[in-house]
């Protein structure tokens, strides 16, 4: 319950969830002003950052879209995303309209500050994921998901609405301070040499293999 409490206050910015276990006299307080930036900044707390914690909101034909993205130098990923505060672990079409962002902002930077030369390749999305801590959170008046369980949110629109929102406001960021912007490109560049050395020595595993 307590985890379930955090994260709604973590989405609901401002408000106050007062929570009370009089079996064990327990009683515990949820509030954060900083909302899903503060979400972030907790979920990173014991994780070397790259740069602050990068917040846009935007409400497009009533549907209210607000995401927090921050890298830091882990190796994994660590996003969530949630519909009317409901949790959904299997992702939608929010979480894949943030992520399509992200990755075409970050090669379309990268390419036009000459990070990327002609020869590379784009990154992957993949690449753009490793590191990322990030959070997308949309009010829908008319939510769809795929099952009972409300594990996946399925409105179509809401992908091309969060990509165009992440897309320009993360796109804004990168232009606005070129320091963090590298430090965020030199790490997918990174990711993407680690992830093309490991598939060359598959491939000379298996062409082994078969002589």
């Amino acid at each position: 319950l307590s985890q379930r409490f955090r994260e709604m206050a973590f989405v609901t910015r401002g408000t106050t969830i007062y929570f009370l276990d009089q079996r064990a006299n327990r009683e515990l307080t949820f509030y954060f002003e900083g909302g899903i930036t503060s979400f972030v900044r907790y979920l990173n707390r014991n994780r070397e950052l790259l740069h602050p914690v990068v917040f846009v909101e935007k409400e497009i034909e009533a549907i209210g879209i607000e995401t927090a993205v921050q890298y830091t130098n882990a190796y994994t990923e660590s996003v969530y995303s949630f519909a009317n505060t409901i949790n959904t672990i299997d992702g939608g079409t929010h979480l894949t309209g943030m992520r399509a962002a992200l990755t075409r902002v970050i090669n379309d930077y990268a390419r036009k500050a000459g990070l990327l030369k002609d020869a590379d390749p784009n990154f992957s999305g993949d690449d753009t994921r490793e590191g990322l801590t990030a959070i997308v959170s949309i009010k829908h008046p008319d939510p769809q998901f795929e099952s009972q369980t409300k594990v996946k949110l399925m409105n179509p629109e809401v992908q091309t609405y969060v990509q165009q929102v992440v897309g320009e406001g993360f796109g804004t960021f990168l232009e606005e301070n070129p320091q963090a912007a590298k430090s965020i490109v030199q790490k997918c560049l990174t990711s993407a040499r680690a992830r093309d050395a490991a598939r060359k020595a598959r491939d000379l595993v298996i062409r082994k293999s078969a002589l």
